[in-house]
């Protein structure tokens, strides 16, 4: 399960066998990297997209579930050039049609890509970067990075407590529930992932065991809209991190749990909890096949709902203030508080797999430049480092709240591709 999205083992110099040089090179073939691509093109520079996998949008064809689909609108598909064209924008693209989409936007301006490509190291000396594959040393004078930051799936050192017999997958590498064991699920984790795949096992009669975290929640309507939509119009989605009330803490903050499933509806874990799941605070050890969780379920449960109701009250004051004629909400609301356990026997369960919805680990030890912070976090403003020529592009929340999804990564994409034009025109005239 260890895996590294951008990095491979160091290979041989020996092998490489070509030098090229392109005035900009794009690493990773995602909605970013394919986005940076385009607007470099519209500015006239040439460019290539190393990409380490055998085709574009590997993210969104490997590392997600059958049934996983987008959790905003269509119409939020919004990559340069390239809005949504579909007839259905206010639903939710499953997974088939997010590559689709991504497919089509690559015939759409037919970049330059060289797959199976994974960069071994990124370098810079005097005006130059050096970029090594396997095959293939590359030059450059500017390089945009721009294959996210989710790259090692994180399980945490007591998974290896369990007992042997119980099955273990990332919700990084779940699929479906066939996949599981026989027997009762514990999905450890309510990000966006954990609330999904629980949701997905419970809809398929597996009695699921799901550990709490302290993530919010969002109503997926309210008063006859898609909250997103509400959101939008009141310019939520262009919120910067400099005007965001928790600042740079917003880029560590968990995503709202909702999903668009059967055309979009609420993840409520009360609801889930009245139907049959049992619920739990935070998992905090293992110790003889007794799991130990945090009291904290009632705290996290509450809090998921403070922050939905903030949202909608956000969304009503802003009805109020335009005179909106908008019909009443018919959201479904619950109170149900489950019992509160802080420990289980797994010898009195049926439990027999663990998905652990517990995150991931950036891995960027190829880039042999100093442009990181303490915590591993790429330094950057908009996507500008410090190092002259170096650019990132799609992490969450590099500019604003759509600067890692569909929505807003072409506009990030789009000022980073005149910055680059800028300068690239500046050393010419040199």
């Amino acid at each position: 399960m260890n895996i590294a999205a951008c990095a491979v083992p160091k290979i041989s110099a020996k092998k490489i066998v070509e030098k090229k040089h392109y005035s900009a090179i794009v690493i990773g073939a995602g909605q970013a990297g394919l986005s940076m691509s385009y607007c470099l093109a519209q500015q006239g520079i040439d460019n290539i997209i190393l990409e380490k996998s055998g085709h574009i949008a590997d993210n969104w064809r490997n590392q997600r579930w059958d049934t996983f689909c987008l959790v905003t609108p269509n119409w939020q598909c919004q990559l340069p050039g390239f809005p949504y064209q579909g007839n259905d924008p206010d639903g939710f693209m499953v997974k088939d049609e997010i590559v689709e989409y991504l497919e089509s936007y690559r015939a759409f301006f037919n970049p330059t890509i060289i797959f199976n490509s994974p960069v071994i190291s990124l370098t810079k000396n005097g005006d130059l970067f050096t970029v090594i594959t396997a095959q293939t040393i590359f030059t450059a004078e500017q390089v945009i990075i721009a294959c996210g930051s989710y790259h090692e799936p994180r399980i945490p050192a007591m998974a290896k407590k369990m007992p042997e017999h119980i099955a273990h997958v990332h919700s990084n590498f779940y699929k479906n529930p066939e996949q599981l064991p026989e027997g009762e699920v514990m999905v450890v984790g309510t990000g966006q992932s954990g609330c999904q795949i629980a949701e997905d096992l419970h809809l398929a009669g597996r009695k699921v065991h799901l550990c709490v975290g302290p993530a919010p929640r969002v109503n997926r309507r309210y008063r006859g809209r898609d909250v997103v939509n509400w959101l939008d119009d009141m310019g939520y989605y262009n919120t910067t991190l400099e005007t965001h009330p928790d600042g740079k803490n917003a880029v560590h903050s968990t995503n709202h749990y909702v999903t668009g499933r059967d055309g979009g509806r609420d993840l409520n874990l009360r609801i889930f909890a009245e139907q049959g799941m049992k619920l739990y605070g935070v998992l905090k050890d293992v110790d003889d096949n007794v799991l130990k969780f945090k009291d904290d379920l009632k705290q996290n449960l509450d809090y998921a709902d403070q922050v939905a109701q903030r949202i909608v009250d956000g969304i009503e004051a802003y009805i109020q203030k335009n005179g909106i004629v908008a019909p009443p909400d018919d959201n479904i609301y619950s109170d149900y508080l489950p019992e509160i356990v802080t420990q289980l026997s797994l010898e009195n369960t049926q439990i027999n797999s663990v998905v652990w919805s517990t995150g991931f680990n950036m891995r960027f030890e190829w880039i042999n430049l100093p442009v990181f912070e303490e915590t591993g976090h790429p330094k950057q403003k908009r996507g500008v480092t410090d190092i002259e020529g170096l650019y990132f592009l799609g992490l969450n929340w590099m500019h604003t709240w759509g600067s890692g999804r569909f929505y807003q990564v072409g506009r990030d994409a789009e000022y980073l591709g005149e910055i680059i034009s800028e300068k690239l025109a500046v050393q010419m005239s040199a």
